[in-house]
């Protein structure tokens, strides 16, 4: 296990730096024993340079710096990849943006004794979201259907990345051979987790819009999650 803690709370941002100056410190609110990865793919507004400096008298915090904008697929994997390089037990993944507000982050980790991997999700009773046009609902509704309907995962949220993983359990999948490099990480990662064993379990949170920036997702990325779900539930992977 790295350092003196088991759980690892992963943040990948691409110019997201006016909200990690709130955002961390209200993670350690939450979770005061945690460490906190931010993966970073050099973005303009000097983020891996300023975490890289706070991380110099903050013991908790690390930086994972990437050549250029990579994509949110690869950085999520990159960061489930140091979990397991870095000896962690559990790694706990949210948007950097505020949409996944860390005041869930003690739901998510209370469920650690009774499965793999606890999802943070909209769409069982408590849950919901706030800020969304009706297209935006509407796709988000479609794209859990479909993948659930395809793929056979047992949970209501299956493309939301707010999520705590037994690191054990993705030890035991493959992350250098994922289809995905985009959005479509999401469902494919909780696919392959699945497959393998990992038992699921959800607990409601509400998300909320971004706070500073603005939304990465287009339509081009759920074209391309659509193909890949289909893909999996056709070829396996």
């Amino acid at each position: 296990m790295s350092g003196s803690s088991e759980v690892l709370v992963t943040l990948c941002t691409y110019n997201e730096r006016a909200n990690l100056e709130a955002l961390i410190p209200e993670i350690w609110r939450q979770a005061p024993e945690a460490h906190v990865l931010v993966v970073d793919d050099s973005s303009p507004d000097g983020t891996s340079a300023w975490i890289a400096d706070w991380a110099r008298s903050e013991p908790r915090l690390r930086l994972l710096q990437r050549p250029g904008k990579q994509g949110l697929g690869t950085a999520t994997l990159a960061s489930l990849q140091y979990a397991i390089e870095n000896h962690y037990a559990w790694v706990l993944n949210l948007d950097a943006d505020f949409s996944h507000p860390p005041q869930y982050i003690p739901a998510l980790l209370a469920q650690r004794p009774h499965c793999d991997v606890a999802i943070a999700s909209r769409y069982v009773p408590g849950g919901g979201v706030v800020g969304w046009p009706i297209r935006r609902h509407f796709m988000s509704r479609a794209i859990n259907w479909y993948t659930r309907l395809l793929l056979g995962i047992p949970a209501r949220d299956c493309s939301g990345a707010f999520r705590c993983m037994r690191v054990a359990m993705l030890r035991q999948i493959d992350l250098g051979h994922f289809l995905s490099r985009g959005y479509a990480v999401q469902e494919e990662l909780l696919y392959r987790l699945h497959s393998a064993g990992a038992r699921l379990a959800e607990t409601p949170f509400v998300y909320a819009e971004r706070r500073h920036g603005s939304s990465k997702i287009n339509l081009n990325e759920g074209l391309i999650a659509l193909r890949i779900i289909f893909r999996l539930a056709v070829w396996g992977g």
